[in-house]
């Protein structure tokens, strides 16, 4: 049975809502704020979640961000405004959907079927990343090179997972250090970035004083080079 993680305030609509997912086969827990959603969200693992944009204690869009540092579960944003900027902020954040109230119950049901079909569909393929030899396993965040496990720190395996998940395109730093937030929320720093890089191609070019996969866009960035 497929668990959803439904995070709203509204009592009136929870129960409906509740009602009519329990009806169509799903585990239901709830949360009402940011903080019971995170603690519950820790201690369970979920195929989906279905999140309120407004929130006593503050917005879906902090419960989005936090889940997507350490999983891939469909996301469906609940907003009373259709506003784009909502929109567009919430699928940039990682959202995979979202319906705006007051919506139909069957719609909603729809969207939740279809974004399961979507995401079984494609787990195979989403849990390896692989070109040049390296191999990175999503599901247990693992990186190998021919075979044989490469230890790498947080923040080496996230740059790692952006380069190869975007192969042959130049990426700015500015656009690499947005990805890349410390524990704090506080952005990495531009010698920092290059500290990593150095530290990363030491574990994943066979001569990292002249590397061939991660390569060096002078002024711009860097690029993952897929070599056929």
């Amino acid at each position: 049975m497929n668990k959803i993680l439904l995070v709203e305030d509204d009592l009136s609509l929870i129960d409906g809502l509740e009602f009519s997912l329990q009806k169509n086969g799903f585990n239901v827990n709830i949360a009402q704020t940011v903080k019971e959603a995170l603690e519950i969200f820790e201690d369970n693992k979920y195929d989906l979640l279905i999140l309120d944009l407004t929130l006593p204690d503050g917005t879906g869009f902090e419960i989005c961000k936090k889940v997507r540092q350490i999983s891939n579960a469909p996301i469906i944003f609940l907003t009373a405004s259709d506003e784009e900027v909502n929109i567009v902020m919430g699928l940039d954040i990682g959202g995979d959907d979202y319906i705006t109230k007051p919506f139909k119950l069957n719609e909603l049901i729809s969207r939740i079927n279809a974004l399961m079909r979507r995401t079984k569909s494609s787990n195979i393929e989403q849990n390896l990343v692989q070109s040049n030899g390296i191999v990175i396993s999503l599901e247990e965040s693992r990186v190998f090179k021919n075979k044989n496990e490469i230890e790498v720190t947080t923040a080496e395996y996230r740059l790692l997972c952006l380069f190869m998940r975007n192969p042959n395109i130049g990426l700015m730093r500015e656009t690499i250090l947005d990805r890349l937030w410390d524990n704090n929320g506080s952005f990495i720093d531009d010698n920092t970035l290059s500290v990593y890089i150095r530290r990363l191609r030491c574990k994943i070019e066979d001569d990292p004083e002249n590397p061939k996969y991660l390569l060096t866009i002078r002024g711009v960035g860097y690029r993952w080079n897929i070599i056929k």
